[in-house]
């Protein structure tokens, strides 16, 4: 067999797994959402439920994003410039959630947060995390935890820090030389870990699911709203609806992050 058949075998039987895998259950789902006509699906993700669940999740994102960027550079600066006695411990803290089912997160999270939990004060004080809104979005951030840091960690060293200590030199502050030199020299790992962030969250489940009550406009993520959907109200099409709705801002995330990283290469 020679190389150019090999390569043309080994993208055939590629291409065949991502279409059986991937591209056949999205196409099902996509053709039997919009099978009925487009106003039904407007109609279906234009519930009170649906906007709810849609908002929801939009918010916890914006809690999410900017908290594990403030605390994702910190570490990654922590890991890469420090020296210090547990660096090989928070090293793996960071690479955690990659290892631990996100069920297990959800079950931790309640043995702390909860009413019987270590600080379980909080709840008798009046105080909800978790079956609220606090509890979905501390899950949220565990399981989003790595990829600011691990998307900005190899360029901080690729960078070095010479040019760090000649601004030190030149009698810039820290905070002046972080703003004007380190930020923009990591712009767009930080960009494309944002990136990933945001999708990561968008999708999550198996956490999510343990720390909220699930109620249609109270605790109900676009994620918990499929589950819903299909599980319990056994409403197939509206799953399908709100899988779609869901997969397409994923979509749009996925453009984003493929532009994003076209131009990180290009650099």
């Amino acid at each position: 067999m020679t190389t150019s058949t090999s390569r043309v075998t080994l993208r055939t039987v590629a291409l065949g797994y991502l279409f059986a895998l991937v591209a056949v259950p999205i196409g099902v789902i996509l053709w039997r959402t919009f099978s009925p006509g487009l106003g039904v699906f407007i109609d279906s993700v234009s519930t009170p439920a649906a906007q709810s669940a849609l908002n929801l999740s939009l918010l916890i994102v914006a809690i999410v994003v900017p908290l594990n960027v403030l605390f994702g550079i910190i570490t990654a600066l922590a890991l890469v410039r420090g020296r210090f006695r547990g660096r090989g411990l928070l090293q793996g803290i960071v690479d955690l959630p990659f290892a631990v089912s996100p069920i297990v997160v959800g079950v931790a999270l309640i043995m702390l947060w909860g009413t019987a939990g270590w600080f379980g004060a909080l709840d008798r004080a009046g105080f909800t995390v978790i079956f609220g809104l606090p509890g979905m979005v501390i899950a949220t951030i565990f399981v989003t935890l790595p990829f600011v840091v691990r998307e900005v960690e190899p360029v901080l060293q690729e960078i070095g820090t010479e040019q760090e200590q000649a601004a030190a030199t030149l009698g810039a502050s820290r905070w002046q030389t972080f703003w004007r030199i380190t930020l923009p020299a990591i712009r767009w790992g930080l960009t494309y870990g944002v990136v990933l962030t945001v999708a990561r969250a968008l999708g999550e489940f198996g956490a999510v699911i343990m720390v909220s009550s699930g109620f249609p406009g109270v605790s109900q993520t676009l994620t918990l709203l499929v589950h819903a959907r299909y599980i319990d109200d056994h409403n197939t099409y509206g799953a399908y609806a709100a899988a779609t709705l869901l997969m397409s801002i994923a979509l749009v995330v996925l453009l984003l992050m493929t532009v994003l990283d076209r131009k990180r290469s290009n650099r």
